[in-house]
């Protein structure tokens, strides 16, 4: 194992965003030699949970790895829990034979294999870290019997059934979008980027959003909406100078709300509704210059009641066409 690769890979997960422990699994492959392996991790969505796939390969002519992709999934169905993973259980077809025990972190994995299976076998869901505590805390979600599954559970059936929406992100010399922002924008969300790069080599800054209406391109990915800055025109921070919002008095605190915005997350801030102090969702909407906001139990509220002048002008009045607009879309997809 040449140890300048290993470092530098571990610098790019790092700066990506990836957790230790997926760090860790990378060397422990990289010390075995296995010349092509893939790691799993998973991410709690407001809606379900979004599955990553990092993919590492070894040169054929050298021993060094190659971090070049990852892709996210988001499944909208019932979620895993912490420490939780699936097991599939498929019975021998000769007698005397122990049980085909294999666990996955990744849902549509856990699926597909599940689905393959001829006999009969079981996808549950368990915790542990070994198949003997998967197994004993197992709880079945589907069964299968002689090839054919006879049983879903309820609460299982969208999980099982539904297609997730996936995307791959190409990372190329340590550069791409974040772990963080990728599992943002397989849920609709836009994302600021400050090292966005374009055919000849000249550096810009953009949002970006995944176009869902157009349907993927022949290489199954979705291409993208940019909004670039200062061109496109939105600013955040004169745009967040327009409300009620706590968090922006403190420096600091409005420095973390900023970049929490810009990675695509729906950060929890302080408001007032009807002269009480209340807790919001909020999220920022380049397209239409705007920021969303929602109820802790996700319902969209309407923006002009948090902001620091009630009076609209006319140029309001038409963003308030279009926060309509961008909330009916957001209902559909997230």
């Amino acid at each position: 194992m040449n140890l300048n690769n290993l470092e530098d890979l571990k610098d790019e997960m790092k700066r990506l965003g990836f957790k230790d422990k997926l760090i860790g699994e990378m060397e422990e492959y990289m010390k075995d030699n296995v010349p092509d392996f893939r790691l799993h991790d998973i991410a709690k969505a407001t809606k379900g949970q979004v599955d990553l796939t990092l993919h590492f390969k070894q040169s054929g002519q050298s021993e060094f790895y190659y971090f070049n992709k990852f892709e996210v999934s988001h499944n909208q169905g019932k979620t895993l829990q912490e420490g939780q993973k699936y097991v599939v259980i498929t019975q021998p077809e000769e007698a005397g034979k122990q049980n085909l025990i294999k666990s996955f972190l990744n849902t549509e994995e856990a699926i597909n294999f599940f689905k393959k299976q001829t006999g009969n076998s079981e996808l549950a869901i368990g915790k542990g870290d070994n198949n003997k505590d998967l197994v004993a805390s197992k709880n079945m979600v589907a069964n299968m019997e002689n090839g054919k599954v006879n049983y879903v559970n309820k609460e299982f059936q969208r999980t099982y059934y539904a297609n997730p929406i996936s995307q791959t992100f190409w990372i190329e010399k340590g550069r791409g979008f974040k772990a963080e922002q990728a599992i943002n924008l397989i849920q609709g969300r836009s994302v600021y980027r400050d090292d966005m790069m374009n055919l000849s080599g000249e550096p810009y800054k953009a949002w970006v959003k995944l176009d869902f209406e157009k349907g993927k391109d022949r290489f199954q990915n979705y291409s993208t909406n940019q909004f670039h800055d200062p061109q496109y025109g939105f600013d955040l921070n004169k745009v967040l100078e327009r409300f009620n919002i706590k968090e922006l008095e403190d420096p600091a605190k409005k420095v973390l709300l900023e970049d929490s915005l810009k990675n695509g997350n729906r950060p929890f801030v302080t408001t007032e509704k009807d002269g009480q102090p209340i807790k919001l969702f909020i999220e920022a909407v380049p397209r239409y210059s705007q920021i969303n906001m929602y109820a802790e139990n996700g319902k969209p509220e309407k923006r002009e009641q948090f902001l620091k002048e009630p009076s609209m002008s006319a140029t309001q009045s038409k963003d308030k066409g279009k926060e309509q607009e961008v909330e009916q879309r957001q209902g559909m997809r997230v």
